[in-house]
């Protein structure tokens, strides 16, 4: 009997594990191997998150930009894995999509399906079009792997190995799609980690494909030299074997290399275009755009939209494209601020999210802020561990649109935060002071020296009245030098201007 129900439990495995891959070839190795989703559906889950991707951060608005990466990461797939005599034919014809991101965090990713992002704050700290060739050749081999999708298989893997730790040999009635998480697709990839491994690949894959298009890969070691610097700047650094990352000293180590391997492969590699991709970052907005909303003495100002609240001493504003967020310092209590679109009033904002299941109203009301017509809700629900949750809801008509407040921590807690969720939501008001509405970005000044001299030596004198915080050492950072490293006549330098 034993023997039976561990037979069929075995059974049970194989059925769910096989009903939620796919195999197929990659166009890497040529070999048929295990993925999480099928490339139609990596394709489809891509697709979706994208529009979310530029919805959370929004795209930086210069075609011009966006243009030339995206023809440079068109050129780079023209000698990729998917564009070559043996590529199988279910990537024959994949459309991919390079995107500059609004964002001034340094960062690439890929999506799965042929979605690719660099943030302006990426492109501020590349010095040339090689080095740029390699990040979005990396980023390119991502995809082609179908690393997401490897990890997305690693995962139910593991998922399913729990399971029949935890059931001990009897056989359950276990619906396969609840267990693996299947209706989530696009958010298991968007949160799925690399692994060395595959980061490794990505750098050889980066490396030669911008190698096969002549370009100078090794000058893609610089960038990761940046990434080192930037995180012992600020005291983040982690060793590599601590990181799902290849430490950033690896990186600037191993791209040379294999730089040179292709080189002595016959692959000539005297492109780097510097002229060209200094004429692009001219003008570039560098760091937080004010306009789009930042703090100052406790207050949340936004220029845009003419708004402005307070926020409690000590708590932490986490400005999005999408939405506000305030958290204290011990993060159990949390203001959140979206647009409500959709609703016709306060009222309707307040009672949509009211209406959810799960969802207990104690009370509400009409309100008023500083003038403006609001509505106001306390409410109790369940998180998924079975905490209990106290809500402030708070929704406010201004200048044609619902600016709701979803405020809430624990019901024990509820009693020491409330006042602070007054002083948030309460605090709502129309922004008339006009040195703030008139507030501009910092933009990047790309200039060639007409002089020798430090780097410092070039750096503006009025550092300290820009309205972002940024230090020497950044900007050193930025243009991949030291402070005192000489600079000679007619290198580009990329500086902040107002």
């Amino acid at each position: 009997m034993r023997s039976k129900i561990s037979n069929s439990f075995l059974l049970l495995i194989l059925a769910l594990l096989f009903s939620a891959c796919s195999i197929q070839e990659s166009a890497i190795s040529g070999d048929r191997r295990a993925y999480g989703y099928s490339w139609d559906q990596e394709k489809q889950i891509g697709k979706d998150a994208d529009k979310q991707i530029q919805q959370q951060y929004g795209i930086y608005d210069n075609e011009d930009l966006q243009a030339y990466v995206d023809n440079i990461g068109q050129e780079m797939l023209t000698i990729s894995h998917f564009q070559r005599e043996d590529t199988p034919d279910e990537y024959e014809g994949t459309d991919f999509y390079f995107r500059v991101l609004d964002s001034p965090v340094v960062n690439a990713f890929a999506l799965p399906g042929g979605y690719i992002y660099v943030t302006r704050g990426l492109l501020s700290h590349l010095d040339n079009e090689a080095q740029l060739s390699v990040v979005l050749g990396h980023e390119i081999g991502h995809v082609i792997a179908r690393h997401a999708s490897q990890r997305a298989f690693e995962q139910q893997m593991g998922q399913l190995a729990l399971i029949g730790g935890a059931i001990g040999g009897e056989l359950l009635g276990l619906p396969g799609g609840d267990i693996l998480g299947i209706g989530s697709q696009a958010a298991q990839l968007l949160f799925l980690s690399y692994s060395r491994d595959d980061e490794r690949e990505s750098d050889r894959l980066g490396v030669e494909y911008a190698s096969m298009q002549h370009y100078k890969a090794a000058e893609g070691a610089q960038f990761f030299v940046s990434l080192e610097r930037m995180s012992k700047q600020s005291g983040q650094s982690i060793p590599d074997w601590q990181s799902t990352h290849p430490d950033p000293a690896e990186r600037a180590t191993s791209i040379p290399e294999l730089a040179e391997e292709w080189r002595a492969k016959g692959y000539e590699q005297t492109i780097e275009n510097t002229d060209q991709y200094m004429d692009k970052l001219d003008n570039m907005i560098y760091g937080e755009n004010p306009r789009e909303g930042f703090t100052r003495n406790g207050n949340f100002y936004h220029p845009d939209m003419k708004f402005q609240f307070p926020y409690p001493n000590g708590w932490q504003v986490v400005n999005q494209r999408s939405l506000v967020a305030v958290v204290n310092e011990d993060q159990d209590a949390i203001s959140i601020m979206t647009l409500d679109g959709e609703s016709a009033g306060a009222q309707a904002s307040v009672n949509e999210f009211l209406n959810q299941e799960g969802i207990t109203t104690l009370g509400k009301s009409n309100a008023q802020s500083n003038g403006l017509n609001a509505f106001r809700a306390e409410a109790t629900g369940q998180a998924e561990d079975g905490t209990q949750l106290k809500f402030y809801l708070y929704a406010i008509e201004y200048d044609g649109s619902i600016y709701r407040f979803l405020n809430y921590t624990t019901a024990e807690k509820y009693g020491t935060y409330a006042s602070r969720f007054d002083e948030i939501t309460g605090g709502f008001s129309k922004l008339t002071d006009g040195e703030v509405l008139n507030i501009q970005p910092v933009r990047l000044q790309v200039v060639q020296a007409g002089r020798s001299g430090t780097f410092e030596s070039f750096l503006p004198t009025n550092l300290e009245t820009l309205p972002i915080t940024v230090s020497p050492e950044d900007l050193a950072i930025m243009n991949q030098v030291e402070l005192d490293e000489q600079i000679n006549v007619g290198t580009w330098l990329k500086l902040p201007s107002k």
